[in-house]
This record gives C-alpha cells, structure tokens and sequence, in this order.
C-alpha cells in the first residue's frame, strides 16, 4: 500500500494523489466546471463513487462554522445552516449551490431595520428568510474554502448604530460560578543592628464572588500582619460586599451593598445602600474613557503599599529605581491613591496620586445618571455612618456641549451642583461646574459655601503632546464636603489608636483639621513626545487650606527615551503633605541594555525568544544619599513565563552593598515569586516571597487559575488537557481540559483560540477559535469540542476490493465525515478505539456498507489498517 500526504477540507479527508486525479477541468457554455472523469480514477466506473454533486464547484447542505461578515466588517463566528437553491443552482455572488438560512431574528441582531421591509416583517423570527427577494441590492455569498459568508446589506436598510456596536442580545451574562482570586506576599527580615532582631511582614487581599445568572456577588477583605508592633499586630479589613447585576435597557448597574459614588459632579464616597448608574463600558468604543497609573521612586529594596478610601488595596516589593504600578485590582471607580513606600532602613515615604475624571463630556443624545440611596460608610471610628441619599445626571447636547448637575442632602450637608462641558475641537475640551453647600459640622457651627471646578484635556498630536488632564478647583472657606460633616470631631486622628506604632505616637499624614478647609487644589499631567529624543511627561498637584500656610504638594517629572536599542529614564518625584516637617525629593537615572537582541543581530527576536537585559541605577535624595545598582534581568522557558533579576549595589555614607535576587513564575495555576536582598551595613538579610491566583468553581468542577480580573473566561475543552491558550503568557488548560483567562473586556469581542501546535497526536478539535461578549463580572464559558482518540489511515475493503474513491464514511461516534481517496484509503482523526463506520457511494443498497473495525493499543502517531466492509 502506497502512502501519500493526506488533506483535510471541511471535515472531509481526502489524500493528495486522489485530489490530483479527481478532476478535470474543461470550458463549458464561457465558465467552468469541474467534471470528474470516472475514467481517469479507475478502469472500471463502478470503482469510483457518484460525485456529480460536485460539479461546478457544487457543496453538500447541512451546518457549517463560518466566519460571517457583515459589510466587509467581522461579525462572528457560528454556526450556519446552508440549504441547496433551487434546482441547485448557482446563485449570483458563488457557485456552491447553497444558500444561508439568515432568520429576522438574526438579521435584527446585525443591524438590519426588520420593519422598514414588510417581507421581512411578516417571516416569522426564527424561519428562514430570501434577503436578496426582500432587500432590494442585498447579496449574501459562501466562499467554502475559506468558510467565510460574506452579507452585503445597503446602509440604508440598516439601523443607525456606532461604530462598533454589539447588540445587547450577543452579550452573555456568563455561567454560575464561585471565584476566589488571592494576593499574598510576605517578608521575613533580620538586622544585626539591632541585635539581631527578626521581623515578619504578611499581606493577603482577598476577592471572592458568586455568580447566579445575572447576579454578581463580590466581597473584598485583606489581612495584613507586622512583627515589629508591640506583641506582633495582625488586621483584618473588610473592604467591601455588595451585589450586582447589568441593566440593558437602561444601560447602567444596579449595585446592592457597599461601593461608591462615581466622581464626575461630586467627590466620590463611600456608601452601603443602593445605588443605579450607567456604566460607559455598554457603550460602543467609539463613545467611551481613563484610568490612573501609579509612579514613584525606590531608594532601596522597598515595600510598596497603596491604599484608596482608606483601604490597602495593594503591596508589593520593588527593587531600588523608578517603579510604575500599572495592575491594580479595582476596588472603585473613583478616590486619590495613597501611596507609601517603606524603605529598608524603615523610613517612610508617602504622597497622594489625584484620581479625578478628564472633562466630563457626553456624545450628543447620551445621558449619563447615577441615583444613590445609602449610608455613608466611614473608613474610620472618627466618622459617623449618616444616611444621604445623591443624584446626578449629564446630558449630551447638539454643538458638542454638555449639560451636568447633581444634588446631595443629608440630615447635616445638602449640596446642589451645575456645571457645563465644551468640545472645541482643536482647542481641546473643557468643562466648568459650581458647587453650593449647606454644611452642619461636629461641632454646631453651620458654613455655607461655593467650590468652583475647572477642568481641561487637549491632545496636540501635530506636536507630540497631551494634556491628559488639567484642572483647577478652587473653594470658599465655608465649603465642606459630605465627608467632611461626618466627622465626631473638629480635628484629630483617622486611625485608631490600637493601629499606632511601637511608640504609640499617631501619623501626622492621617491628622485632620475641619478648621482648615480646603481651598484651592490644581492638578496637571502631561505628555511630551520629543520625536527621536524620546518622551517626557509632567504629573502634579497641590491643595492649600484656608487658615493656615500647609499644603500637600506632588510633583513627578521624567524623562525617557531609546538610543540605538539602550533604553533609558530620568525621573525626579518631590512630595510633602500638610504637617510633615519637610518634603521627600528623589532623583532617579535607569538604563538598560538589550542583551537578547545584541546576541542574536538580525535575528528574529520573537515571543518565543527569552530576553535578557543588563541594567544600571542610580537614585539620590536631596541630602545627598546616592545608591548605584547594577543587575541582569530576563524571562525564560519557552512561553517566556519565569522572569529573573538580580542585581548589586552600593549605597555611600557608610550604608556599604546590598543585593537583590528575584523570580517570578506565571503558571496555569497561578503565580509565584520570591526574592532574597541585603545590605552589608549591619547585616541586614531579607527573604520575601508570594504567591497569587484565583480559584473557580463551577458546574464542571474546580479550575485553578492565574489572578482573576473582573470579567473572566473559562475555557471549555473536555479532554484536550496540557494545551496553549493563545496569547495568554503561561495558561494552559489543565487535566481534564478547562482554563481560565482574566481580564476579559466587558461588553466586547473577546477571540479565544487554543494553541493547535501545543496539542498530544491523539488529540483534535474542530474549531480551535470562538468569541465570547461577557457582561460586567460574568465568567463566561467558551466552548471548545476536541476529540481524543486514534489517527488513522483506514484501508476499507468491500468484497475483497477498495470502496470506490469518493465514497463517504460516516462515524459512529459522530466525529465527522470522511471522503474514501484512492486505494479505499480514509483519513480520520480523533477515532475511538473501537467502533463502526458506514460507508456509501450510492444511494443504492447495494452501495453501501458497514464496517466495525479495532484498533489496537500503539504509540505510533497515524495507524495504518485494513478493515472490511459489509
């Protein structure tokens, strides 16, 4: 038995010799066919199977998974049922004789206007509709080998959508599901100053969820410890609970619980009740924005602690330099970021990042609302937990202006606000409100006040800059904020005093004083695009207080670029807050050199690639304390999943060297790292490490996972266990053939494709891509059909000789079809052990037949075997 290289169309196998001789091609009436001489196949016609239907390139009806386009635009991946024209004749725009069953229900979800074309209206939804009888110019066309179904429908029969509008009924509120996602991190540390005294440092934030429907279940929690307080001290914060759900004809949340108000009219806070907002995320890319990145300096190996509305929603450990925290898990959509970065020596360093909304600016006919009916949820004992109720609305109008307002009242506080936004097209957008406040303070005393906002945004892409963000608020000393009437008292300290040091001394950054109002705050970031001489950017913001000289001030500034492949950074970060006897000021200088792509010139430096760079740093205070740090960093593996880096410094005024050495390993599972560092002045030695993922329970069992998002996928795969999910760094499926991907896009085409080459020879799948379009906080299933079992090339004999060529071989474990090539030969893959297989080449029943074949157990990748047919 001769073999030859097998080819597999559309489920059907065919062998490369058998395509070679089917057809021959000839001129007919100015077009062609193909017609398949039985004589070219065989001596004896009888030895080749009726292919007529194949002629002019004529397909069978039945289900295929297409690609469907819709006006030149991807629409979706799905199944297409396909039914001979009449006669079989070719149509109009192909010659596959088949035409797309395409329902009204189907075309309202592409957009088509069902009611502007009474044929379409009176099919009922879920029959089959002619689009080229009803829609005068609308064309639809399968391209089989491509298995790509192109409709072409004109613009005026279609319905006035945005640009990348997904229909509501395309979205997928996902399947029900328990999610635990965890961070922990922690350090055991030893000084020899201090006589040797060991400390202990953990954290471990906590997300879990349920999912029922379209209900979503969220709670967040940390638990964070510390040696060094007296006796060793170790908290528990409840961050949040609350339920959710999508609203889709109102295009908005409705949140039950805690969370918080959204900050475009007023200052965020935090709130248990309930609350009805519109979520942007629903709304086409093209009407969508913004998002805060957090930047800082390390002078040494540091810990890194962010908090937000008074709760630690990060920690991490960085290595001395410049560092950017781009990954927070959201826990609000609104709140200044406080950041604390606690150096080895345990000095302190912290500043505020501003998290406030760009101009607030609706598209025209957009309506954007927020209603809250709550209690105000103090993030301390020194507030009380008063009730508000708070609504506002924006309103998009004509001429690219905007209309906004809102109101908030409580027993103590009613606040009522307007303001206006302006698209002025090359001069960028701008927007201004005024805020006035009736305020009754812990102390009796009533203030009436007005805080006037004034915020600007302009990209000046002609030259390279951006003004991400500009504004400027200034308030009248009588003006006070709901958070500030829900204060017991007039001054004093936020945290509890059991939460104090060793000293028991109180933090001057969590000192407050109603005397001191707020008065005026500005607040910049900006980009520069300098051409070849790289980037610099400009982050800033300072609120000063009535009564009194104090101020918080921030300033970052930096500076980066690329020269023949070295990267490098300049940085310089100045912060000070109201109380602190003087401001931190650091400068910071990073450079990295390429030396994966030095060491393989005019190579193809891919993913697949592990890179490696060396890099230098120096950072030093205004007091003269300079740190150099020299060190290597890179991934490894194949996927690129374990980074390195380890690096050596030296520190002047007598600190002497220290050292670094980390790795981290993103697995299917979830994360790992750890790292040791040290400094030679007091043998200082400390080991940190932590681990990070998520856990999802669902109807198929329990899946481990890499950290989870808000919105997840779980790959569905019975069977294909071990296999690549594309794209995604690390994450495979595991042994029964589920996987997790984090951090889907709500609302949005999410493609999940599995890694065909990473698949076992015993395995296949029919269609290694789908899409799924979650809603917010589902965890949305995308299923994936593989088949394991054997590789076979089956010689099929019938009464001692091969089944014609082109007979048909139907499985019985419904693993597809088959067409019989030359010799009888039948490719099939996925094939059970043990089984049946019709075969026909007629319609006849003398021209077909049942074979039952066995195969025994190999390890050789295809099998090659005769088997009879009766």
């Amino acid at each position: 038995m001769t073999c030859h290289n097998l080819i597999k169309i559309n489920g059907f196998s065919f062998s490369s010799l058998a395509l070679a001789l089917a057809g021959v091609l000839i001129y007919h009436r100015g077009y062609a066919e193909n017609y398949f001489n039985p004589a070219f196949l065989a001596n004896d016609p009888a030895a080749v199977a009726d292919l007529s239907r194949f002629e002019g390139n004529g397909q069978a009806p039945g289900n295929y998974r297409v690609e469907v386009w819709l006006n030149g635009a991807f629409l979706a991946t799905r199944d297409v049922t396909f039914y001979a024209r009449p006669g079989n004749a070719a149509g109009q725009h192909d010659d596959t004789g088949l035409v797309a069953c395409l329902t009204p229900k189907a075309l309202g979800a592409m957009g088509v206007n069902i009611q502007a074309f009474p044929a379409l209206a009176k099919t009922p939804q879920d029959k089959c509709a002619d689009i080229e009888k009803a829609i005068p110019s609308a064309t639809s066309s399968f391209d089989f080998e491509k298995l790509h179904l192109d409709i072409s429908i004109p613009q005026a029969a279609m319905q006035n959508r945005a640009r990348g509008y997904i229909s509501p009924d395309q979205w997928d509120e996902g399947i029900n599901a328990m999610l635990l996602n965890y961070h922990f991190t922690g350090a055991n540390s030893r000084d020899h100053t201090q006589g040797g005294r060991s400390n202990s440092n953990y954290f471990l934030g906590l997300n879990s969820g349920l999912n029922l429907g379209a209900w979503r279940l969220h709670d967040s929690s940390s638990w964070s410890y510390d040696s060094s307080r007296q006796g060793g001290k170790d908290d528990w914060e409840h961050i949040s609970t609350y339920v959710e759900r999508s609203v889709a004809p109102l295009k908005g949340e409705l949140t039950v619980g805690e969370s918080y108000t959204p900050s475009d009219v007023f200052d965020s806070v935090p709130f248990r009740g309930v609350q009805l907002a519109s979520d942007d995320n629903m709304l086409p890319d093209s009407q969508r924005g913004f998002a805060p990145t957090i930047r800082g300096i390390a002078k040494s190996n540091a810990q890194v602690t962010v908090k937000q509305n008074g709760y630690v929603v990060y920690q991490s450990y960085v290595t001395p330099g410049a560092f950017v925290i781009d990954d927070l898990f959201p826990t609000s959509s609104s709140g200044d970021l406080v950041i604390e970065v606690k150096e080895a020596d345990g000095s302190v360093t912290r500043y505020s990042v501003p998290y406030s909304a760009v101009p607030v600016l609706q598209r025209e006919g957009r309506v954007k609302y927020a209603v809250t009916a709550a209690e105000f949820r103090g993030n301390s004992a020194e507030q009380n937990d008063v009730k508000f109720v708070q609504g506002t609305i924006i309103v998009g109008l004509p001429n690219g202006i905007t209309l906004y307002g809102g109101s908030q009242a409580s027993n103590n506080y009613a606040a009522f606000a307007l303001g206006t936004g302006i698209n002025m097209g090359n001069f960028g957008a701008v927007s201004m409100d005024v805020t006035q406040a009736h305020s009754k303070l812990a102390d009796d005393s009533t203030h009436d006040g007005q805080s006037l906002r004034f915020l600007y945004a302009k990209s000046l892409n002609d030259y390279g800059t951006n003004f991400q963000l500009l504004g400027y608020r200034y308030s009248t000393s009588g003006f006070y904020t709901l958070d500030d009437t829900a204060y017991k008292h007039m001054r004093g300290y936020t945290v509890d005093p059991d939460d104090s040091k060793d000293d028991d001394l109180p933090d001057w950054a969590n000192y407050y004083n109603l005397y001191y109002s707020k008065r005026g705050k500005v607040q910049l970031s900006i980009s520069q695009q300098l051409n070849d001489y790289g980037s610099l950017f400009v982050t800033g913001s300072q609120q000063t207080y009535w009564h009194t000289d104090g101020k918080d001030s921030l300033l970052q500034v930096g500076w980066s670029g690329t020269i023949n492949s070295i990267s490098y950074s300049l940085s310089y970060n100045y912060s000070k807050g109201v109380g602190a006897p003087e401001g931190d000021q650091i400068y910071a200088l990073n450079i990295s050199l390429p030396l994966s792509q030095w060491l393989h010139p005019g190579g193809d430096v891919t993913r697949s690639l592990n890179s490696a760079y060396a890099t230098y740093s120096m950072n030093t205070d205004k007091h003269g304390n300079t740190s150099q740090n020299a060190g290597l960093n890179g991934t490894l593996l194949e996927s690129n999943n374990l980074s390195y880096n380890v690096q050596q410094g030296y520190q002047n005024h007598s600190n002497g060297a220290n050292g670094t050495a980390s790795m981290q390993y993103n697995g299917a599972y979830g994360n790992a790292d750890i790292g040791y560092n040290y400094n030679s002045n007091g043998d200082y030695q400390q080991v940190n490490y932590g681990l990070s993922g998520g856990v999802v329970a669902h109807a198929n069992g329990v899946t481990l996972s890499q950290p989870l998002g808000d919105t997840n996928v779980l790959i569905a795969a019975p069977g294909a266990s071990d296999v690549k999910v594309e794209n995604e760094t690390g994450i495979r499926t595991d042994w029964r053939g589920y996987a997790v991907v984090p951090y889907a896009t709500t609302y949005r085409q999410n493609r999940m494709a599995l890694d065909t080459n990473s698949m076992a020879d015993n395995l296949d799948i029919d269609d290694a891509v789908t899409n799924v379009v979650p809603t917010k906080g589902a965890l949305v299933r995308a299923e994936f059909k593989a088949r394991v079992g054997e590789r076979a090339l089956l010689r099929i004999l019938h009464n001692g000789n091969p089944v014609p060529f082109g007979a048909v071989v139907s499985r019985s474990d419904n693993g597809g079809d088959s067409i019989v090539g030359d010799e009888g030969e039948a490719y099939m893959a996925g094939l059970a052990r043990e089984g049946s297989l019709q075969v026909k080449w007629g319609a006849s029943a003398d021209k077909q037949c049942v074979a039952h074949y066995t195969i025994a157990e190999t390890k050789q990748a295809l099998v090659r075997q005769e088997v009879g047919c009766r």
